[in-house]
């Protein structure tokens, strides 16, 4: 299902809210569970938080980013 141009930068916004919100892990602070045997389980989720920014900027960019047709050639001076 393709977006349209007005509900991307919406999808972005509240992906980047999400985001924030899911960055606040107090929940974590007192856990010593160790994923996969070594990682605390915080490193890990702070880990699993960094990759959906990375999903979030990359959906940024081929959402609401515009496409370069949309712009005005400035090449020339023109």
């Amino acid at each position: 299902m393709k977006a349209s141009k007005s509900s991307g930068p919406l999808i972005i916004t509240g992906l980047v809210l999400l985001l924030l919100i899911l960055h606040q892990d107090n929940w974590f602070w007192t856990d010593a569970t160790l994923v996969f045997g070594f990682i605390p389980i915080a490193l890990f989720w702070h880990a699993c938080i960094s990759l959906a920014a990375v999903a979030t900027w990359f959906l940024a960019t081929r959402i609401a980013w515009p496409l370069s047709d949309d712009l005005e050639d400035h090449e020339g001076g023109e």
